[in-house]
């Protein structure tokens, strides 16, 4: 039962994800508007109306869900590490800075937008003062996800294992496994306190995932701790070509080709997954997928 739950949300982790943190923001900012509104009842000389707090709440709510998407691409592009650690910092300071410029700017549009439908005018202050009210909160939100986002993806990678290359001292070394010259026939997957193989032919394509390779076979997704670079270089003599920035393919495994006016082009899997031919990479791989 449990592997059967795991695997459905495996094949549709990014849309469950999303549905449960709405949920979340939904209830805990729900909160929030009943207690906004339970503060102004208090004093009878207030005017606000019931619906205000809900709206302030719920718009803030979907400007987050609106920029999370963002959030998520930046973290996956800029992994923790422990190395330069003050530009980490930096770079961190400007994205919640970002952040929280599309949240807000979200936010008080949707509010402009309804108190105009309902004939009313929406202030939202002295612009300096309020934005600074803002970030404040926003960059504790921001700081908040960040951490989810690696803490649920450490537990996610453990729960379904990562993989490594056999014959490399278990590869406890984050590119040693990447780094064999010769070409694997099976990756070890450890998953929780099993151990088991995957066949190297099993795999279809690999996707680069931060400091990880995400090697996709049957349906499931195992993470390698690799780069993508160094992963083809050793699985190159089993078939695999670099095809994008962040994607590599099992020749064995393309069904067709199709080419765009552009010079892209499409990649279609027996599996019936598509992948994106890059021109860039496009030429290399015609001559390595012909000669093979």
């Amino acid at each position: 039962m449990a592997k059967n739950w795991f695997e459905r949300f495996d094949q549709h982790k990014v849309l469950y994800s999303y549905l449960a943190f709405a949920f979340y923001l939904l209830l805990n900012n729900g909160i929030n508007a009943s207690s906004v509104w339970m503060e102004h009842q208090r004093d009878a000389l207030s005017t606000l109306q019931w619906w205000e707090p809900l709206l302030w709440e719920y718009s803030s709510a979907a400007g987050t869900l609106m920029m999370v998407p963002v959030l998520v691409w930046f973290f996956r592009r800029v992994p923790p590490r422990f190395s330069a650690l003050r530009w980490q910092v930096l770079q961190h300071f400007f994205a919640s800075l970002l952040f929280c410029i599309g949240h807000v700017s979200l936010m008080v549009a949707l509010r402009k937008l309804v108190y105009w439908f309902l004939g009313r005018g929406y202030d939202f202050g002295p612009l300096a003062r309020e934005f600074f009210y803002e970030y404040r909160k926003d960059v504790w939100g921001y700081l908040f996800l960040l951490s989810v986002y690696h803490i649920a993806d450490f537990i996610y990678r453990r729960l379904k294992g990562d993989a490594m290359l056999i014959g490399t001292e278990q590869n406890e070394d984050s590119t040693a496994a990447s780094q064999s010259n010769t070409s694997p026939e099976h990756f070890l997957v450890r998953k929780l306190d099993k151990e088991f193989l995957v066949k190297v032919a099993d795999i279809d394509w690999l996707e680069s995932s931060g400091n990880y390779v995400n090697l996709h076979s049957k349906g499931r997704i195992y993470p390698l701790r690799a780069t993508l670079a160094k992963t083809v270089e050793t699985l190159q003599h089993k078939g695999f070509s670099r095809i994008h920035r962040s994607l590599a393919v099992n020749h064995h495994a393309i069904h067709s080709i199709s080419y765009d006016p552009s010079g892209d082009g499409e990649i279609l899997l027996n599996s019936g997954e598509r992948l994106n031919l890059s021109r860039r990479f496009k030429d290399e791989f015609r001559a390595r997928f012909q000669a093979g």
